[in-house]
């Protein structure tokens, strides 16, 4: 599946990006612009354009995730997971009992929401094995920009150093029978990523769509 991230919250902008015939549109509340207040129009602009509206929420808190999914998202991606712990806290944060302890109530809520966690650290790729053994996670989603930096390496995906990390989730969610989702932000990387065994890859950003079109135009018009 192939997937958008928005960080400009304006039902135009969402719209467009949903009508492009992307599977799923994130919407960014950790680093974007959006905030809950945003989501009910926002998660509906993206469900009547034929995507499903995912939010990658702020911080692996009960609050955040029960509000995102409680405002119309149909799964969250949740930052910042170091541990099978953490992992086992948000899986009952998304589920309602008996399999966890989500409050009832959401106007917008569906019933079986997807849950994510993000793999974003050294630290994470150590813990991913117990990670994906807790029962409720769906799947991995990567951030290569972080774990990168975790690394000390260079984002890209051909350097060695994040290679070999990015080698080890794949395997490790192959071996459980869990997608892997990740970052791309161009068709090229996302079909090496794709090629590589990842299912749900974020193919294109908003604000930077915007960046690199008006780039390229622009350098067409002077040239």
């Amino acid at each position: 599946m192939y997937g958008g991230w928005v960080s400009i919250p304006h039902l135009l902008s969402v719209r467009a990006l949903a009508t492009a015939g992307l599977d799923y549109v994130v919407i960014d509340l950790q680093h974007g612009g959006a905030v809950e207040s945003d989501l009910p129009a926002l998660t509906t602009a993206i469900r009547l354009a034929g995507a499903a509206p995912i939010g990658r929420i702020r911080f692996a808190h009960p609050a955040d995730i029960g509000r995102s999914l409680d405002l119309g998202c149909e799964g969250v991606i949740v930052p910042n997971v170091e541990s099978a712990e953490q992992a086992r806290a948000i899986v009952g944060a998304c589920r309602y009992p008996p399999d966890g302890y989500r409050s009832a109530g959401g106007v917008l809520a569906v019933d079986d929401p997807l849950c994510l966690v993000m793999v974003e650290s050294a630290a994470a790729v150590t813990e991913l094995p117990a990670t994906l053994a807790v029962p409720g996670i769906d799947g991995i989603y990567v951030g290569p920009r972080d774990l990168s930096l975790s690394l000390g390496c260079a984002l890209d995906p051909h350097d060695p150093v994040l290679r070999k990390e990015l080698e080890k989730v794949w395997a490790q969610c192959a071996a459980a029978g869990k997608p892997v989702g990740v970052h791309a932000m161009d068709g090229v990387t996302a079909r090496l990523y794709r090629d590589n065994g990842c299912r749900l890859v974020t193919t294109i950003a908003d604000a930077l769509a915007l960046t690199r079109g008006a780039a390229a135009a622009l350098a067409a018009a002077r040239g």
